[in-house]
C-alpha cells in the first residue's frame, strides 16, 4: 500500500445520533461486541488514499463534529464492503456540512482541525455554536 503525503477522508451522517456524546457511546458499545465497522455497497475507488491515514468524519445536525480513524477496508456479509474504524471518536472544530446519503470524499485541506488538547476552550463549546462561529469566520 503506497503512502500518500495528504490523506483523503470520508464523510458520513451519524444517523440516529442526536449528539457527539451519543455517537461516542454507540461506537464504544459496538466495539465492545467485536470489530467496529460500517458497511457500504462498493469499495471506494480511492480507498488506497484513505486506508491507514484517512478518517471518517461524522455529520450531526448538518455539522462535521468528530472523526474516527479508518483502519482498513474488508469484506462484509452479502458481498458488501466493511469500513473498519477505530472506536476512539476524536472531536473536531465543528464546520457546516450538508447531509447526504452514504459517504463522500473529503480532501485533507478541507478537513476541520482536531480539538484534542485545545487550550482555547473550543473543546468545551457546543458543536452548533462552534459551527455558527466557523461559518462567520470568527474561529
Amino acid at each position: 500500500m503506497p503512502l500518500h503525503l495528504t490523506p483523503l477522508h470520508l464523510t458520513k451522517v451519524a444517523f440516529g445520533a442526536p449528539s457527539v456524546e451519543h455517537l461516542a457511546e454507540r461506537l464504544l458499545h459496538r466495539a465492545s461486541e467485536g470489530p467496529l465497522f460500517l458497511t457500504t455497497r462498493y469499495l471506494p475507488k480511492r480507498h488506497d488514499e484513505v486506508t491507514g491515514q484517512g478518517s471518517l468524519f461524522w455529520i450531526i445536525k448538518h455539522q462535521l463534529v468528530a472523526r474516527s480513524p479508518i483502519l482498513h477496508f474488508g469484506e462484509a456479509e452479502g458481498g458488501r464492503v466493511a469500513i473498519h474504524i477505530d472506536a476512539e471518536l476524536i472531536r473536531v472544530q465543528a464546520r457546516p456540512k450538508r447531509a447526504h446519503q452514504g459517504w463522500r470524499y473529503l480532501e485533507h485541506h478541507d478537513a476541520p482541525a482536531d480539538l484534542a488538547g485545545a487550550a482555547d476552550g473550543l473543546a468545551a463549546m457546543p458543536p452548533a455554536l462552534m459551527g455558527k462561529l466557523s461559518e462567520l469566520a470568527l474561529i
